[in-house]
């Protein structure tokens, strides 16, 4: 009898993203993003609907058997849930930018992906990088973790304190950067599973905006983590640095979702003065030279850092290196400019747009968030500030190229 080859696994299914039904995603989302809010509870029918319509993997590579779908369509993604619900644009986000690095560099152990794989496709999985901790900050600012792993047999233990963990209670993996204890420690991401005995969410979230992200406070207690279920495990500096190409999703990504939060500020904005007859006046604002000013200014100006962003997605997706260098300060441009347009509507209506019964105010809160995420605006403009005086001297003789935007020396 001749031996036959087991039958091959059948191919993975994951539904094909739909960003014809964007508009639609993001209105379903709005109708609960206030409710969200106010009670500061992650909206998981929310995740599920961007999951139903493909969204959620969008950026699974096409070697994994995924769409593949690039920067460009994911700022695309990003904007219009942004401009639905914030809270589940950010978790989107994390989740697309972490399947696309996956897709660049396929870091990730073959069986631990293929379990997220298969279980992405049965429904929605979010996934996150667990970074911040209480004493070191913001890690981009240099430092190494407090939250160690000790390897023991054929699994390393992880104990640490990791805070604003941005879905914490509805990921389903957590990247968890953490350093060994080894007489010259290494410095890497360990995979970590929901549900993993010593994980504890805590829910200490109770923020300004972005209520309904959760980014809650996780706590590891010798939480056992396989052996090679790590990412880029290396001693410190040894990578080379930051990933240029990551840093441009992460900036272009985040700036695009608070451009949405803008838009939609803009949206009730217009309704608003088209609605507005004041009994003196006999005619709606909008009728109003003063008012049509501002609405163009606000247009104007999301106008320009919306072309700005997702020209500067698509020059990534071209391979051009210096889209990635400029994407630090297209998000200082694009979130300046989202705020503002919040702002102004805001001072624009006085009373109206601060009352808890209308959403400005709910966008004014969001739209701030924009400010806390990598790079930083410090950040930005001194790298952009020391490139422009380091391209000629005192006497304007050029001496060295522009460095990266995106770094912070």
């Amino acid at each position: 009898m001749t031996a036959t080859s087991p039958p091959a696994p059948p191919p993975l299914r994951l539904v094909p993203p739909d960003l014809d039904r964007l508009p639609e995603v993001a209105a379903v989302l709005a109708a609960r993003a206030a409710e969200h809010d106010r009670d500061a509870s992650f909206p998981f029918e929310g995740v599920a609907e961007v999951h139903r319509a493909g969204l959620l993997t969008a950026t699974v590579g096409r070697a994994h058997g995924g769409p593949g779908c690039g920067l460009a369509d994911t700022v695309r993604i990003l904007q219009a849930l942004g401009g639905g619900d914030p809270a589940v644009a950010l978790v989107t986000a994390m989740t697309l930018f972490t399947h696309a690095a996956q897709a660049r560099s396929d870091s990730w152990p073959r069986a631990a992906h293929a379990q997220l794989l298969e279980a992405s496709a049965a429904g929605p999985v979010l996934v996150n990088a667990l970074r911040v901790e209480p004493d070191l900050g913001s890690p981009v600012r240099g430092g190494l973790p407090a939250t160690v792993a000790r390897r023991r047999g054929d699994h390393w233990e992880l104990t640490g304190h990791k805070i604003f963990s941005t879905g914490a209670e509805a990921l389903g993996w957590m990247l968890v950067w953490a350093r060994t204890d080894e007489e010259v420690p290494r410095v890497g991401s360990f995979l970590v599973r929901s549900g993993s005995e010593g994980l504890e969410v805590l829910p200490t979230w109770n923020h300004l905006g972005l209520r309904a992200s959760r980014s809650d406070d996780v706590l590891l207690d010798a939480v056992q983590v396989p052996l090679g279920d790590v990412i880029g495990l290396a001693e410190p500096g040894a990578d080379g640095g930051r990933d240029p190409i990551a840093g441009a999703w992460n900036a272009l990504g985040l700036t695009a979702l608070y451009l949405g939060v803008a838009r939609a500020a803009q949206h009730w904005l217009t309704g608003f003065l088209h609605e507005r007859t004041p009994t003196a006046l006999g005619s709606p604002l909008a009728a109003l030279p003063r008012f049509q000013a501002a609405v163009g200014e606000i247009e104007i100006a999301l106008t320009g850092a919306e072309r700005l962003v997702a020209a500067l997605a698509q020059a990534a997706d071209a391979g051009e290196a210096r889209a990635a260098e400029d994407a630090g300060a297209a998000k200082v441009i694009g979130t300046r400019a989202a705020i503002g347009a919040v702002e102004q509507a805001v001072a624009l209506i006085g009373n109206h747009g601060l009352t808890n019964d209308n959403p400005l105010q709910r966008h004014l809160r969001d739209v701030l968030c924009s400010r806390v995420h990598t790079p930083q605006d410090d950040m930005v403009l001194l790298a952009a500030g020391r490139a422009a005086l380091g391209r000629s001297d005192s006497s304007g003789r050029t001496t060295r190229p522009a460095s990266a935007l995106t770094e912070g020396n």
